[in-house]
């Protein structure tokens, strides 16, 4: 193991100890928020620590086999024993890289879905509903809840556009390899001639953001538009101007709401999405002027990337950012998308790892 890790994990096991003895101490929960830090601190550190421990006794061991070695009815049973503490060792210092990997800020956030279909008419607005319905039954089996904020119907079905708010724990570490273009092959149920017809969609995946410690928005630098909101929702809708739709002037960005019950209720779901698409552009600018432009191997996360084909015909999914093929699209669009999910994920810790090691 280098130097640099080890000098590391010494100093959180060190750090450790601080914790133990500060979480012990008379009247440390006067201090709520604090108390808190200090106990999320504590998780995060005590496998790291866990693993360091296993390190440090799997050498001490070895060294103790060594000294065996010397012996002659002992020298075959030391010998497995360094061989085994060898493996263990490798095992063990790659389970640490990934501990020490650093932590998105965002993985444990709420999240903000936006599908909009676009070229293939129609079809590509049954798609975009076929695509919610696939977040909306994976996030079901998470235990996650699904609350649409603003929807625009298709003439045929589905959604020219539709905005939700994903409510759950590590929603957005699950969900947020799925922005990009996505395209569909199929037989649209309108074709009379049997022909495949390639749609897409687009998806956009935003981490909540917290108002007040993530994005500032000046009043000064919004307007608020009040209008009669459509479609299905109540006969309320019909009688009041409750929809809401806020223009951010600095970016441009425009956000409408019209689900909610009341003005007030759709002002501030609106706020809150303005807020996540201020904070997902600053990300993106920042994320430009790093050096050297590594791309990731999952993409850059450009909502415009073909990011995934779903061959109806076929029966597959292929993720074209790690050349992934599943022959299973009926269970992967009736939510069942952990084998891809992880698929990502694992293919994103890869890169992490292999930029970690050439960074030291």
């Amino acid at each position: 193991m280098k130097p640099s890790m080890i000098r590391k994990l010494a100093t959180l096991s060190e750090r450790l100890e601080e914790l133990n003895r500060l979480m012990s101490s008379e009247g440390v929960t006067d201090n709520m928020d604090n108390y808190r830090k200090l106990t999320q601190e504590h998780a995060e550190i005590t496998p790291i620590v866990e693993q360091y421990h296993v390190f440090e006794q799997t050498e001490a061991d070895m060294a103790e086999a060594q000294k065996m070695l010397s012996d002659p009815d002992m020298k075959e049973f030391a010998q497995e024993e360094i061989e085994a503490g060898k493996a263990k060792l490798e095992a063990v210092e790659l389970e640490l890289q990934k501990l020490l990997l650093p932590k998105d800020p965002n993985d444990e956030k709420n999240i903000f879905l936006e599908i909009r279909a676009g070229t293939g008419g129609d079809e590509s607005g049954l798609f975009a509903g076929d695509l919610f319905r696939m977040y909306s039954r994976y996030a079901e089996r998470q235990g996650w809840k699904v609350e649409v904020m603003s929807a625009n119907e298709g003439e045929m079905g589905g959604y020219k556009e539709i905005i939700a708010k994903i409510i759950g724990y590590g929603a957005y570490s699950k969900l947020k390899f799925e922005s990009g273009g996505h395209r569909v092959q199929r037989v649209p149920d309108t074709e009379t001639q049997g022909r495949i017809h390639t749609s897409a969609c687009t998806v956009a995946v935003l981490p909540e953001a917290d108002e007040i410690n993530d994005v500032v928005i000046n009043p000064a630098d919004i307007r608020i538009d009040t209008y009669r909101a459509s479609g299905a929702g109540g006969q309320h809708i019909n009688k009041t101007d409750s929809a809401v739709r806020i223009t951010h002037a600095p970016t441009g960005i425009v956000v409408e709401c019209q689900e909610g019950r009341s003005q007030h209720a759709n002002k501030a779901q609106a706020m809150a999405v303005l807020a996540a698409r201020i904070k997902a552009a600053q990300v993106d600018e920042q994320q430009s002027k790093i050096a050297s432009e590594r791309k990731s191997l999952i993409g850059s996360g450009d909502r415009s990337e073909r990011i995934r084909t779903y061959n109806y015909p076929q029966g597959r999914i292929t993720d074209h950012r790690i050349n992934l093929t599943l022959y299973k699209i009926d269970a992967i669009t009736e939510g069942d998308m952990d084998e891809l999910i992880n698929a990502l994920s694992a293919e994103h810790q890869a890169d992490l790892l292999a930029s970690l090691g050439e960074d030291n």
